[in-house]
């Protein structure tokens, strides 16, 4: 009994043992998977008990569990004895690798320090050996280096010494190869400059070049000067030549002093015989100054062409001069007489200069700008003229063609003489100003006069050839300015443009549109707010293809205006194209062309007003049977097929405003129809059934109507037929509504509100008048119509309360026009 206590005790302190750490029993379970209850941390006895031995029958193999239990912890037990025996054979054997292996990294460090050792020795060895060597090695470049400076001291000093006596002799050509020598040599002692001898030999050098240079430019002035100067020209050319090359070797100072008198010496006649106070002075001679110079550069490359080296490029150096003094000596005159320039004069005068300067171009490189940074900030304001030839003068021809390739840099000699114009250009945009009003006044009387150009083998609506000749003018014009100014000449012109679009515009195409008139005569507001029983003076078929024309044009001006301001922007400095701007002058050749589809529109709602108005004075409620269409319908359609096609026809070249006009036409004359529908009244159910024939086919004629008495059948727009068939079909489910019984009333609104989702009063009072009811009946639906309706939002209700009804406006219209009347 003792001993089984002992056991138990033994088992709690083992279980106690036994309780891992949460982190260890996770890496048991990595390493021994196991699925046996036995091997759980959460081990229950109980549990694993009650499983063993589920019922009380099951307790009879209870010697076999246990049998086969003690047989598996003695099984468990040789393997942890096994365990444990095998651990402290692998401790021993770790404890001796490890000595093992401490042993080899000790031989193998005393193996690494005997190689450093013997490495360092090695290396002081062959230090011994080089050191020898190197002493050898560093002599020798000290010497060698010693024996080129003394030669190159020898050489300059006999070189200082030699040229003394050769610039003395002005023997300039062994001068040059000499001073050059010199000048390299004397590069290799810059090191040396703290050496006083050596510091003497360079300024003895740089005295020489002074002095050299001081003595070539004498030489220059006596040898001209003695021999009549530029007339005859010096004897001692092949010294002067030699002299020339010396000049290469010094200081670019002396070259450019020696450049700069000899140019002023060659244009000292110039300047004489074209002074100010001189005849030939003036722009009408100024031919003259280019032969001038052509004539002097050739007497140039005759007599010392040969005596300047070329790439001195002389005779350019000569014509920039003669440009430059050209250009100040032109200011200077315009500005003193600046009453005296005529257009013509002034643009013979920039021809000429263009021409000259474009040759120019041709006969030098310009590497004199480029040598003196000159040139290179010229603002070049003229550019070469583009010949455009098409029915449009702004289009370019070549549709194929791909983008242009990145121009090439623009010679300086282009505008450097005839930029001096520029301040002078107000006199060539006033001429254009007076031509252009001239022009104007000429395309007014021409229409006075002929009136629309009828096109043989059209119906009309032309385009105006006075709008072609407009942009042609404004296209030579354009071009013209281009060759004298991109700055902000190109910008009056364009204001010039503008102007003249404008009065084009109010002028030749506003002006010239068929007036609105009533049967009374006159334009007048009471014409626009017309009743019913007024008529429009319809249009002829003259008036229509005006207004076609007229269209026609306005469209043709508003596409060649942006192209046309297109073209001025890239004629204009960059800096300036922001000023080039013909949005004003588009839009009004817009506002012209809904003007003109606006007449249209209303010329023909006028012709079918009176046809609108037969059908509200017939008496539906007489009618007893019905038949075809009624005449007004006919009425109507005669005069839909007689001005559309002829419309269309006008309106070929620009289809999307000959749709724009079917559109319109559709949007008013829709919503007047069915205002006239509720002016009829009463109306019978056989009356409404005709009234529903009627309308059926006036839908069935409107959405024929942008191909009405055409051969090509073609289907309307969809945005057009949305609108017909939505107004229409309003029209017919009035009628219907108008044809069904009142009685029972809630049923009669109920089918009105079905059929036409209205909620206005007023149109349901119309249809209740439509129907015939009296007063009494009125009040009681129009009260359960309220009753019915659904109730709006709240933001709903406040902009109704807020909106004015349709009845509200149409009696302020109507008081407006009696107020008119009676004023009239």
């Amino acid at each position: 009994m003792a001993s089984l206590e002992d056991d138990d005790v033994a088992d709690d302190q083992l279980a106690t043992l036994l309780v891992f750490p949460p982190e260890v029993q996770q890496a048991i379970d990595q390493v021994l998977p196991s699925n046996d209850p036995l091997d759980r941390p959460d081990f229950n006895p109980v549990e694993y008990i009650n499983t063993l031995f589920p019922t009380e029958q099951s307790l009879a193999n209870i010697d076999e569990v246990v049998n086969r239990i003690r047989l598996k912890i003695r099984r468990l037990d040789d393997d942890i004895r096994g365990v444990v025996r095998g651990q402290t054979n692998v401790s021993q054997d770790g404890q001796a690798a490890l000595e093992e292996a401490q042993k080899a990294i000790q031989q193998l460090f005393e193996r690494i320090k005997d190689i450093k050792d013997k490495a360092e020795k090695s290396e002081e060895m062959v230090k011994e050996i080089t050191r020898d060597i190197k002493q050898l090695d560093h002599a020798k470049r000290h010497l060698t280096s010693s024996i080129t400076t003394l030669n190159h001291l020898h050489m300059l000093v006999g070189g200082v010494d030699s040229l003394h006596s050769l610039i003395r002799r002005r023997q300039y050509g062994e001068v040059a190869n000499l001073l050059q020598g010199v000048v390299n040599v004397m590069e290799h002692f810059h090191k040396y400059m703290s050496i006083p001898q050596i510091s003497q030999l360079a300024d003895q050098v740089k005295q020489i070049q002074t002095e050299v240079g001081q003595q070539i430019l004498a030489d220059f002035e006596e040898a001209f000067s003695a021999h009549g100067g530029k007339g005859l020209g010096p004897s001692n050319t092949a010294q002067l030549a030699e002299a020339c090359l010396v000049v290469n070797v010094l200081d670019p100072k002396v070259k450019r002093d020696l450049m700069k008198w000899f140019v002023k010496l060659q244009l000292q006649e110039y300047a004489a015989l074209f002074h100010e106070g001189q005849d030939v002075a003036w722009l009408d001679k100024i031919d003259r100054r280019y032969a001038w110079l052509k004539r002097a550069l050739v007497e140039f490359e005759e007599k010392f062409g040969n005596m300047f080296p070329a790439e001195w490029a002389v005779s350019e150096r000569i014509t920039v001069e003669f440009c430059h003094i050209t250009r100040k000596e032109l200011s200077r005159i315009m500005t003193n007489r600046k009453a005296e320039i005529e257009v013509k004069l002034l643009l013979f005068a920039i021809q000429r200069t263009t021409n000259f300067e474009q040759l120019l171009v041709k006969r030098f490189t310009g590497i004199t700008f480029e040598e003196e940074g000159q040139g290179q900030n010229l603002t070049n304001p003229f550019v070469e003229p583009q010949q455009l030839e098409s029915t449009n003068p702004f289009e370019v021809e070549d549709e194929n063609s791909q983008a242009a390739p990145a121009k090439p840099k623009q010679s300086p000699f282009i505008g450097i003489i005839s930029q001096c114009f520029e301040p002078h250009l107000h006199v060539y945009i006033l001429s254009q100003d007076k031509n252009l009003a001239e022009l104007i006044e000429r395309f007014v009387q021409d229409f006075k006069e002929h009136g629309v150009p009828h096109v043989e083998g059209e119906d009309g609506g032309a385009v105006l050839p006075s709008c072609a000749d407009l942009f042609v003018f404004y296209k030579k014009c354009m071009v013209q300015c281009s060759q004298l100014s991109a700055g902000a000449p190109m910008v009056d012109l364009a204001g010039v443009f503008r102007k003249y679009l404008r009065d084009y515009a109010s002028r030749l195409l506003i002006g010239n549109l068929p007036k609105v008139t009533t049967s009374g005569g006159g334009l007048t507001i009471s014409s626009l707010l017309k009743e019913g029983n007024q008529e429009l003076s319809k249009f002829s078929p003259e008036e229509q293809r005006l207004v076609c024309s007229i269209l026609c044009t306005a469209e043709y001006c508003l596409d060649t205006s942006q192209q046309l301001e297109d073209k001025l922007k890239e004629k204009v400095e960059p800096s300036l194209s922001e000023q080039i701007d013909l949005s004003q002058e588009m839009d009004l050749f817009h506002t012209v062309i809904s003007n003109c589809i606006q007449l249209l529109v209303q010329d023909l709602e006028g012709a079918c007003e009176p046809s609108l108005a037969t059908m509200a004075r017939v008496n539906w409620q007489a009618v007893e049977t019905v038949g075809d269409s009624s005449n007004y319908v006919t009425a109507i359609t005669m005069h839909i097929k007689t001005a559309v096609p002829l419309i269309r026809d006008n309106l070929a070249s620009t289809r999307k405003y000959f749709t724009q006009f079917c559109t319109k036409f559709a949007n008013s004359f829709v919503p007047k129809f069915v205002t006239y529908l509720y002016k009829c009244k009463p109306i019978s159910t056989v009356g409404a059934e005709q009234l529903l024939l009627d309308t059926h086919s006036l839908k069935t004629v409107l959405l024929d109507l942008p191909s009405i008495g055409s051969q090509v059948n073609r289907k309307p727009p969809t945005s057009y037929t949305k609108i017909v068939v939505k107004g229409m079909t309003k029209a017919e489910m009035i009628l219907k509504v108008v044809m069904s019984p009142h009685d029972p009333p809630a049923g009669f609104v109920d089918n009105y509100i079905k059929l036409l989702a209205d909620s206005d009063t007023g149109n349901f009072q119309k249809v209740l008048d439509m129907k015939g009811l009296k007063r009494s009946e009125q009040s009681t639906m129009l009260e359960l119509f309220r009753t019915r309706l659904p109730a709006p939002p709240s933001g709903e209700a406040q902009a109704s309360n807020m909106t004015p009804s349709p009845e509200q406006d149409s009696s302020r219209i109507r008081k407006l026009e009696k107020l008119i009347k009676k004023r009239l």
